[in-house]
């Protein structure tokens, strides 16, 4: 058998389909289910968002990126089926067409279906569940005033999942349900490439044209995918969603929660995974720069052998990191620890950017004189990496303005960094450097967010 999935509420099977075949291509081209559009075909414009429901609840995710075996076991829910059997209107199409929130055709159904999943989970932070969904035609206040007017109706019936109906055994596809079998069959494929939510892999297929031989699916890999929370340690499974880590996180550190609301769109963080933003060593990955200043440790896996290392040791070098053939990423974990963190993403927009520098601060003082500091940057250098000068310049000192700008001019011995289309290699240092005194500042009680300063 090869893929068995729920589609707006009907049982198919797809057999016979390459593995990195995607779902937005199949829905048109062999379902004839036009609705959903491809615009910028890298999950940036949710022109082609669907719902997709499985036992941990009901999201939204770009079709454009995200491949058929993904979806085995799951169900999915395109615009065609937002709507009821007999043609009856989604609160959200009704409340659209009344408040005139309706834009060209070819965005407005990736709007409904975004608008759908988040009135499904009873979502009322209207801004941050549109923000993956691009259009310019109109403006976004009409849709904004539809979905707070649908926000109070109730969830239709037919948009309930009957996932029990679903038999979704075994594939010929390689889908491991667990992290033992996903061990001994990449043990024996270590030259696979493993998908977690394929954000990253995607493009690979959908921009650069890739034809991945060998593919691993790990969206079944259930016990990866959980965040435990202990008196003393945070573990985060590495196929556990950046939403899940964002929601989780949130009580401990809400500086890093609030900097993964600004990772990708609710689209991609919906299917994109921790380990996956761990393993692909992107110098500019939001996750690992907070991860590092946290102290954490990275949990591998190559066949029965594991076996941890610091998180920073990880990055050895621009697209080189230690991680041996048939070796994944299991989980990573950090202690429990008083919240000292503060996470700063510098872009160019505030939704769906990619970071020119993404600074992640934790000092300790005692007594007036710093005890602890763990400062990583993304963006300086070929690798998420700390400032380790910066540290040494800290470490002892008084807490005060004048260790801190000391500290600052240290920062040109950590950190080399390039100019490209994002910034310049002045501008970074100079962001870097100034980052650690707005981390002081907001220590000092000074307000310097401009989100949270109120007139």
């Amino acid at each position: 058998m090869g893929v068995e999935f729920l589609l707006n509420g009907e049982t198919v099977r797809v057999e016979g389909e390459a593995p990195t075949r995607t779902l937005l291509d199949w829905l048109r081209e062999i379902r004839g289910l036009k609705g959903t559009k491809e615009g910028c075909n890298e999950g940036d414009c949710g022109a082609c968002t669907v719902i997709v429901s499985d036992q941990r609840g009901s999201r939204a995710v770009n079709a454009c990126i995200l491949f058929l075996p993904q979806l085995h076991g799951k169900a999915v829910r395109t615009v065609e089926g937002i709507s009821g059997p007999d043609g009856q209107m989604h609160p959200v199409q009704a409340a659209m067409v009344e408040h005139h929130g309706s834009q060209c055709g070819f965005c407005t159904p990736g709007f409904i279906v975004s608008m759908a999943a988040a009135h499904k989970n009873g979502r009322s932070d209207h801004d941050d569940q549109l923000a993956g969904n691009l259009c310019r035609c109109t403006g976004y206040a009409p849709i904004i005033r539809a979905a707070e007017a649908a926000a109070g109706a109730p969830v239709p019936d037919w948009m309930a999942e009957d996932l029990a109906r679903l038999d979704a055994g075994a594939s010929d596809i390689a889908i491991p349900t667990s992290s033992d079998e996903l061990a001994e069959w990449y043990a024996a494929h270590p030259d696979a490439v493993l998908i977690g939510g394929a954000t990253d892999v995607g493009l690979w297929v959908t921009k650069r044209l890739d034809e991945l031989k060998e593919v691993a699916f790990l969206a079944r890999v259930d016990d990866l995918k959980s965040v435990e929370i202990t008196d003393d340690t945070v573990r985060i499974g590495a196929c556990a969603s950046v939403t899940e880590l964002m929601e989780a996180i949130a009580p401990l550190h809400p500086d890093f929660a609030e900097m993964l609301r600004r990772y990708g769109s609710v689209q991609v963080r919906n299917a994109a995974t921790i380990g996956g933003n761990i393993a692909n060593g992107s110098p500019i990955g939001d996750s690992p720069p907070a991860l590092i200043a946290l102290g954490a440790t990275l949990h591998l896996r190559k066949g029965d052998s594991r076996r941890d290392l610091p998180l920073q040791d990880f990055f050895l070098d621009y697209g080189k990191q230690d991680r041996a053939p048939g070796e994944f990423v299991e989980a990573v974990s950090f202690p429990r620890q008083p919240d000292r963190l503060k996470c700063y993403k510098l872009t160019k927009r505030f939704d769906q950017d990619i970071s020119a520098v993404c600074g992640c601060i934790s000092i300790r003082t005692e007594a007036g004189k710093v005890t602890e500091a763990r400062i990583a940057y993304g963006g300086m250098a070929g690798i998420p990496k700390r400032a380790a000068a910066t540290e040494a310049a800290l470490a002892g000192q008084p807490w005060t303005r004048e260790t801190v700008t000391a500290a600052m001019a240290a920062m040109a011995e950590d950190f080399t960094p390039m100019s490209d289309m994002r910034a310049s290699a002045g501008y970074r240092m100079k962001s870097a450097q100034n980052l650690l005194m707005r981390y002081f500042l907001e220590d000092q009680g000074q307000p310097t967010r401009v989100l949270e300063v109120a007139p």
